[in-house]
């Protein structure tokens, strides 16, 4: 009887924050770059010698799918999408390097570089400002130029070169604010293998079908849990009552 409550109790709360992590996904799935959120559950037995047959259910895997999403072209100057491995490099809230994969672009009152979130991108010498009346090219290496309204194309300047990086994925981990960044606080150096495709944006790698079809699952084996839970008060019931008439 306890196993089963335990089981069921654990197995029930588990199945919930599943189901938050796949309405997450589903929120997210128009969102450029985002990444699907990952996690799984297993039943542990509780090591105590005066519980030995209660077990509870933990979370066994939290991570994410750092698949590429589909590339769409915009067509737009400022939008740029990597491709394949790789990672933008942004400066978070705290002025520390972080990592995305959402590449529409835009420019500040003061023409710096940012994302739309208004996060500065990082620069191989710092931040990018962008000068007024100029059309902006960003080539795939990540070098941005400029080219001045109505000039030809020998006048084009060069401005900053985007930093584009490529840590391992075993050693990143997704912050609160949606941006990763490695297990241990380093920052890698830029990776020339890194590319971007210009005029393009990534879109989220979240399948809206199967995590419509992961919530339902989730949903019928939360209920599942919860009549379990019921079962398990019904016979306690049962149980007193057949002591009660020994």
């Amino acid at each position: 009887m306890d196993k089963l409550i335990y089981t069921a109790m654990t197995s029930a709360k588990h199945t919930m924050s599943q189901l938050n992590t796949v309405t997450h996904n589903l929120a997210n799935v128009s969102t450029d770059g985002f990444k699907a959120q990952l996690d799984d559950f297993r039943a542990v037995p509780v090591v105590s010698t005066d519980l030995p047959v209660q077990t509870f259910v933990v979370n066994s895997t939290i991570g994410s799918d750092l698949s590429s999403g589909v590339t769409h072209e915009t067509g737009r100057a400022l939008d740029v999408a990597v491709q394949g491995k790789g990672w933008l490099v942004v400066q978070d809230a705290n002025g520390k390097e972080a990592y995305t994969r959402s590449g529409s672009l835009k420019t500040d009152a003061n023409g710096v570089l940012q994302t739309q979130r208004g996060l500065n991108l990082v620069g191989q010498a710092g931040d990018i400002t962008i000068p007024p009346d100029v059309t902006v090219t960003i080539s795939r290496d990540g070098t941005v130029s400029t080219i001045p309204v109505g000039n030809t194309v020998a006048n084009t300047t060069l401005i900053g070169q985007l930093k584009l990086a490529n840590p391992p994925d075993n050693t990143l981990v997704r912050g609160d604010d949606g941006l990763f960044r490695t297990k241990d606080g380093s920052q890698p150096d830029a990776d020339p293998g890194v590319t971007l495709v210009a005029g393009s944006i990534e879109n989220s790698n979240v399948n809206a079908v199967d995590s419509l079809v992961s919530m339902i699952s989730l949903s019928r084996s939360f209920d599942m849990q919860m009549q379990l839970l019921t079962d398990a008060q019904s016979n306690d019931v049962k149980a007193s009552s057949v002591l009660t008439m020994s």
